[in-house]
């Protein structure tokens, strides 16, 4: 699963996911993508579920590029523990989502197997989705 070598500080806030994604809401390297159509936040083990989807689905050949990366620290705290005594330790990691925001991207197969990898990888997502294609364009 993927999160960060080393970050500045252990705990995040929560945050609010307002507004459209203008960076990363074209494809740049692959010919198909997984646009995201909500605001969400997508953990590590969302993402690899969804890779590893869309990897079998294409049988290895082709290539897939993930164009989000968990980095926010999402905390929680144990179970019937009483109010106060701080912030509970990290617990996963996640990536803030916003709509418009491409997910991943594939390449080198052929039309209908790209459309049924992503499809079901979308099946691994918490949130809408939309196969874009670079003819289709945005």
């Amino acid at each position: 699963m993927m999160q960060p070598k080393k970050t500045k500080f252990r705990r995040a806030h929560k945050g609010r996911i307002k507004g459209l994604s203008y960076n990363g809401a074209a494809l740049n390297f692959g010919a198909y993508g997984l646009k995201a159509l909500e605001p969400e936040r997508i953990t590590a083990r969302q993402i690899e579920a969804c890779r590893r989807a869309i990897t079998r689905e294409m049988k290895r050949q082709g290539r897939v590029w993930i164009r989000i990366f968990p980095d926010v620290p999402v905390s929680k705290k144990p179970n019937e523990v009483r109010m106060g005594s701080g912030k509970g330790a990290p617990e996963f990691w996640a990536a803030r989502v916003a709509p418009g925001r491409i997910i991943f991207e594939i390449d080198g197969v052929p039309d209908a197997v790209a459309r049924e990898s992503l499809r079901l990888g979308a099946a691994k997502l918490p949130i809408r989705t939309r196969i874009v294609t670079r003819l289709e364009g945005v």
